[in-house]
């Protein structure tokens, strides 16, 4: 049982002694999906812009989109419909609460995701054109249709996880780009009307490459093919037995993470846990489990009112 009586005033004087004591230093590091906010931008492709955007800030945290064709993380989902309805989604999309949809703090819009609901095995796809969600433990927020379609429209919430399907993320990402380069090609005038005077010699501005996206090349008849999207097919993944933890920090010194769960173990029993990432080994420093998603959020907002800006949910 999670003890928070005491704990909270004890919590903010270990905060103090950590940053005295350099336990905030930059081997705290966050090596899971950062959490960012952007501003909705008209588009005017039916399928939006493809947008990866700059690392933004939301709450005194920053988070760093990126193109990351190996993305997998579990978490807490939520849904969103009502109130958003017709707006425009960051990419520039109009929001429609029926479609198979979501919102992602990190992955290129658009992009494909499948998003397997753990706690009944309901897996479906999704594309990601919006940003969010914006509460603190959430991973992804879905459509109404698609909490429908996952089981947990009712709940509200539920534990899944998160993996971005590679190969139709590239194409949605090359159709949205051969959208924007046909949109803004020069077209050709009459050749009746064409003159000397006509042919100025500008060019257009290359557009600057997101390493790891598509070229902008010319539409070619392969290119012309409809890009891939959801068609609400429900598969089933056998039921995953599981808990859900809060992650205060992931260090790559052991003794560091250590002073950490010893720092914390007054909260819930606080463990560490090993795990290789692009090949560096790291301490990850785990609250829990804990009982529900309720007791998740009050014990993250614990932590992220102390300092704890790197913390978050996750589900083993």
């Amino acid at each position: 049982m999670l003890r928070y009586g005491k704990a909270r005033r004890r919590l903010a004087s270990l905060c103090v002694f950590m940053l005295l004591g350099g336990c905030a230093e930059a081997q705290l590091i966050a090596h899971t999906a950062k959490e960012i906010k952007h501003a909705a931008e008209p588009g005017s492709s039916a399928q939006g812009n493809y947008k990866v955007g700059k690392p933004y800030e939301v709450a005194g945290v920053w988070y760093y989109p990126k193109v990351d064709y190996d993305y997998n993380q579990t978490g807490i989902a939520s849904w969103y419909g009502p109130g958003f309805n017709g707006r425009r989604t960051a990419n520039g999309e109009r929001y429609d609460q029926r479609k198979l949809t979501a919102a992602h703090r990190t992955l290129p819009m658009p992009s494909m995701v499948r998003v397997t609901n753990l706690e009944n095995g309901r897996q479906i796809k999704l594309r990601v054109n919006d940003r969010g969600p914006f509460a603190p433990g959430r991973i992804i927020d879905v459509s109404e249709r698609a909490a429908e379609l996952l089981g947990f429209k009712a709940a509200g919430t539920a534990k899944v996880r998160v993996e971005i399907v590679e190969g139709d993320s590239r194409r949605l990402a090359t159709a949205a780009l051969n959208d924007e380069a046909s949109a803004t090609a020069p077209k050709a005038a009459p050749a009746m009307e064409v003159t000397t005077a006509s042919l100025d010699g500008s060019e257009v501005e290359p557009a600057t490459r997101v390493d790891g996206a598509p070229e902008r090349s010319p539409v070619s008849a392969s290119a012309g093919a409809a890009p891939p999207e959801p068609d609400g097919t429900v598969t089933r993944a056998p039921a995953e037995a599981s808990d859900i933890f809060i992650q205060a920090g992931a260090f790559t010194r052991y003794d560091n993470a250590n002073r950490l769960r010893a720092q914390l173990s007054q909260l819930a029993p606080t463990r560490i846990e090993s795990a290789m990432v692009e090949d560096r080994q790291y301490f990850r420093v785990r609250l829990g489990p804990v009982g529900n998603v309720g007791e998740a959020d009050r014990l993250l907002a614990l932590l992220l009112e102390n300092g704890y800006s790197r913390a978050r949910v996750v589900v083993d």
